[in-house]
């Protein structure tokens, strides 16, 4: 029998080339199997029991959130699942453990939109007031990168990934590849972001042809989170906004808005690219502005006469 670690590399090779997870899926596997393998203390796959298994959940709990945990188990289940499946192993240790989680429910961080607008502004403004072409270029791109967030809910690393044949600005769509290797295809529907980007690109047409990728850097290599997250933090300071704004709150304000909007959550749902609607209805517990409306208006509380 291979030692466990050599398993666990034959495994990661299984999903990347037989089952073709994405790489950062691959990657969070890597990490929680490689820690797996060191808090066990063996490398004989065989030697492990559910008692083992057990003081490592124990362990996990002590160290991690819920939702980390959850995440590391599944990492490690679906490997013994895997073992099983190739007869490398005569009993699954996991069958014998039950696992149940009670995850505190943690709203999603929108921005509110009068600090949204506000952030815009800035961006704008630091566009028209640049002293040089080079600023004028950078805040171009950062105004691009940012308004496409806010009109679409895409995720950052779905941006970052852009290539320029997934953009149709003559029918206003973007073709984005989410997890999964998943597509979708999403409308643009405001003609001020459709300006900007098209601005944008014709721009940067040049650097965008030679990188390969729609959203580029100051060297014409693709625009990174990272960068973005900075990006985000010096607009903040400017605008004077007391708040930790982070790419994903652009996802959440966009999926929130519309909720808010009434728009049906399955619209939603498509276009952020969740695969259930369980993970969606996440923003139905924020739409607190909609519920006073609601219940100032429809409340049968409110015809009462006394």
């Amino acid at each position: 029998m291979e030692n466990l670690q050599t398993l666990i590399n034959h495994y990661l090779d299984f999903c990347q080339y037989q089952k073709r997870l994405d790489g950062k899926t691959i990657k969070a596997y890597r990490i929680d199997l490689n820690q797996f393998l060191h808090q066990i203390n063996t490398d004989n796959v065989a030697e492990i029991t559910s008692e083992i298994l057990e003081k490592s959940i124990i362990t996990l709990h002590k160290n991690y959130k819920p939702k980390t945990v959850k995440r590391k188990i599944a990492s490690a289940k679906a490997f013994f699942h895997y073992l099983e499946y190739k007869d490398l192993i005569s009993a699954n240790p996991f069958n014998k453990i039950q696992v149940k989680f009670r995850e505190p429910v943690i709203l999603p961080k929108t921005i509110p939109l009068h600090s949204l607008e506000t952030f815009l502004s800035v961006m704008y403004k630091q566009r028209s007031t640049a002293k040089n072409r080079f600023q004028k270029r950078n805040a171009l791109r950062d105004i691009a990168v940012i308004e496409l967030l806010f009109a679409t809910g895409m995720r950052i690393s779905e941006l970052c990934s852009l290539k320029p044949s997934s953009i149709n600005l003559h029918e206003k769509t973007i073709l984005i590849y989410g997890k999964g290797s998943k597509e979708r295809r999403i409308q643009i529907g405001n003609e001020d972001v459709v300006k900007i980007l098209k601005e944008y690109q014709k721009e940067f047409q040049t650097e965008i042809s030679q990188c390969g990728y729609f959203f580029i850097n100051h060297i014409s290599h693709p625009l990174s989170d990272q960068a973005v997250r900075r990006m985000i933090h010096k607009y903040t300071s400017l605008a004077s906004i007391d708040l930790h704004i982070t790419p994903h709150m652009f996802r959440h304000t966009f999926a929130t808005s519309l909720l808010e909007a009434d728009v049906d959550i399955r619209y939603i749902q498509e276009m952020l690219g969740h695969s259930s609607i369980t993970v969606t209805e996440i923003y139905t517990h924020v739409t607190l502005a909609k519920q006073r409306d609601i219940l100032t208006a429809k409340h049968p509380r409110k015809d009462f006469q006394l």
